[in-house]
């Protein structure tokens, strides 16, 4: 193995990024390369996992064939003036050149093209540098929690005849990640929904749960098409969010709102889990009380109970298929920001869940045509009495 540091290649850090962007980590991508997992950690780290826009020449700069042309008419002794007729440029293009690089009796072609690349090297400077009022209204949303695209938005909604107040979101990923720019602070990073340090690309990634042990279950497959295309309010997903082993939290999102209901669960049983969910479900209208799609878990194994309680349906998704609870699943990953993996969830009280809720309630959501859930539950709840 290479030492912990090694120099890469223009080939092998191009071989890096497309394997990085693919979803391999660094230790994978290492292995390839032939170096230690250090460097490849150091090239991703420095950019924050965003993959550095490939450089281009700009189209009015010298091409390294017209500076060969330059070269060749120098050496035959022909003018200035010459020289930019024959290439379709200014005369005063032609002697800066000569002048940045020696002049003539010591330009070479090949070295003004490579020192010209190098000093065309440069950091462009952020808008959230230059725009001190549009930084200061950025770096107050992230700590309510708001994802860089609400906040591109809500700036789009909130300033739209005000182009200098607006920006896109992968402007403030790029802010918050590259810290070459020195846009926004990095503790804002902690509010992100992951808290990562670094931005990973969206890989696959299977998690292969046991399907429990259930009899009588009614399958996905016959849940109401109403409940399908979220056309009726009332339809539920649900699931346990794990922590540190042997505790839980119970989520509950209704489809078509796409509003969230966090329920303590102090022990891993089913007959916990049931009464625990049954009493948060019973307290809803009504209308609101139309089905309940749940993964294969064990903690659901008194399925039926639950149905008679509530008069609720439960629908199970088929085995290892978690998209078919997919606003559930969306918001198990939101609450990951609060609520870490291994993190002790027994002391997490009801009134912090409620808490926590209710910070995912309130915030817009592009699903929602940027309403908020909490809004949209509301105007459900008034129509349906």
């Amino acid at each position: 193995m290479a030492g912990r540091y090694t120099r890469l290649s223009a080939l092998d850090i191009e071989t890096l990024w497309s394997r990085w962007v693919r979803g391999d980590t660094a230790v994978q991508i290492s292995t390839v390369l032939g170096c230690h997992s250090a460097t490849v950690a150091w090239h991703v780290g420095r950019t924050g996992g965003l993959r550095p826009a490939p450089r281009r020449r700009a189209p009015w700069t010298l091409t390294l064939a017209e500076r060969e042309e330059i070269s060749r008419g120098v050496a035959a002794g022909d003018g200035v003036r010459v020289l930019a007729r024959r290439l379709g440029r200014a005369p005063s293009t032609i002697s800066r050149e000569l002048a940045r690089h020696g002049g003539p009796g010591v330009y070479r072609a090949s070295d003004a093209d490579a020192t010209a690349w190098a000093c065309a090297r440069r950091p462009k400077r952020c808008r959230l540098v230059t725009a001190r009022r549009l930084r200061r209204v950025v770096e107050r949303k992230p700590t309510a929690d708001w994802s860089p695209q609400q906040i591109a938005v809500w700036l789009r909604r909130t300033y739209p005849d005000d182009p200098t107040m607006q920006l896109s979101h992968e402007t403030i990923y790029r802010a918050l990640y590259v810290q070459a720019r020195g846009a926004l602070k990095r503790e804002l990073v902690a509010h992100l929904r992951r808290g990562q340090r670094v931005r990973r690309p969206r890989a696959q990634a299977s998690a292969a749960r046991g399907p429990g042990q259930l009899v009588d279950i009614i399958s996905i497959a016959e849940r109401p098409a109403s409940a399908d295309d979220r056309a009726v309010p009332g339809h539920w997903e649900g699931d346990l969010l794990i922590g540190k082993r042997g505790t839980q939290i119970a989520t509950l999102v209704e489809r078509q709102s796409r509003f969230v209901m966090l329920v303590r669960i102090p022990t891993f049983n089913s007959a916990t889990v049931v009464d625990a969910v049954a009493r948060r479900i019973i307290r809803l209208p009504a209308a609101l009380q139309q089905s309940l799609t749940w993964d294969r878990g064990k903690e659901m194994a008194q399925h039926r109970r639950f149905t008679v309680e509530t008069g609720v349906q439960i629908y199970f998704c088929d085995p290892q298929s978690p998209w078919q609870r997919g606003s559930n699943e969306n918001t198990n990953g939101l609450l990951r920001q609060y609520f870490p993996k291994g993190a002790d969830l027994s002391t997490v009280t009801q009134r912090q869940l409620d808490a926590v809720a209710l910070k995912l309630n309130t915030r817009p959501r592009h699903t929602l045509d940027w309403e908020t859930p909490a809004a949209v539950f509301a105007a459900t709840v008034a129509t349906t009495g």
